[in-house]
């Protein structure tokens, strides 16, 4: 494996020098140094320091819009109030098949692991700032929310919590099913084992508008097996997490649709109940 070119950590940037406000509050989208077709953007609140404990991480994934700037706007407030930084990871349309918007959803693509570049990019995270990356906060809605479940599944020893936003095709926790309709190929494909206990184990949040159907969209889409609304699929990984002994907290949030910004007061209430304080 060729070694990743150096970054400057931010502890190196004096405190007066005008680079530093590159590094804290909004900073510029960052190449992944692992494969730079994949960037990243966050917000690192005022109270970020170099030095002392490092700040928890909130990681948003985008929809099929991929609106990361619309998202760290939203999360602003939360990071400066609760002192977290927040993550936008961006994967673009178009990556090995020019028409594609939907391949980052299912992890893995032609050869792209979808999941293995996020925490790529957790890694560039850790060598320029203070911040925890060993276990961190996930939220996705839509697009993002397929790709928050399945990375749970992939990947439970790394997340603190998982806020699961209004998939619109869902993976149920089922072994006896392979990839991507259930888990039971994880070894062969993935090279992880299944391990429902540690699945069971993060806390849970199913978030959804209690105005979004989606019956109209997903007409369009391949079938899942699990219902034709997004509420019903919601549901279903509901019951499905159930049986595996997790305690998922399903949100209905009033009087909202398919709208991913709308529900992000439901997110935070949900990190504030389970995740670590300041």
């Amino acid at each position: 494996m060729n070694a990743l070119p150096p970054l400057l950590p931010a502890r190196t940037i004096p405190l007066d020098h005008p680079g530093r406000a590159f590094v804290t509050g909004r900073t510029p989208s960052f190449a992944c140094r692992a494969d730079q077709r994949f960037s990243y953007a966050l917000q690192v609140p005022s109270r970020y320091r170099d030095d002392g404990p490092p700040l928890p991480l909130l990681v948003v994934v985008h929809g099929t819009r991929r609106r990361t700037d619309a998202s760290l706007d939203a999360l602003t407030g939360f990071a400066e109030e609760r002192g977290w930084a927040v993550l936008t990871p961006l994967f673009p349309a178009g990556i090995g098949d020019p028409d594609d918007l939907h391949n980052y959803k299912f992890i893995e693509y032609a050869g792209i692991r979808f999941d293995l570049v996020l925490l790529a990019i957790l890694d560039d995270v850790a060598a320029r700032w203070n911040i925890d990356v060993s276990h961190f906060a996930l939220h996705g809605f839509s697009g993002g929310g397929q790709f928050a479940h399945r990375f749970l599944f992939l990947h439970p020893q790394r997340l603190s919590a998982v806020s699961i936003g209004a998939p619109g095709r869902v993976t149920l926790p089922d072994p006896s099913v392979g990839w991507w309709r259930g888990v039971g190929d994880l070894p062969a494909r993935f090279g992880v084992d299944w391990a429902p206990g540690l699945v069971a184990g993060v806390p849970v949040q199913l978030v959804i508008g209690a105005d979004d159907d989606g019956a109209a969209q997903l007409a369009v889409v391949e079938p899942d097996g699990n219902g034709s609304t997004r509420q019903e699929r919601l549901h279903a990984l509901a019951e499905a997490l159930r049986a595996l002994g997790s305690r998922p907290h399903l949100d209905l949030v009033p009087g909202v649709a398919h709208e991913g910004l709308k529900v992000l007061p439901a997110v935070r209430a949900f990190l504030d109940r389970v995740a670590r304080p300041d």
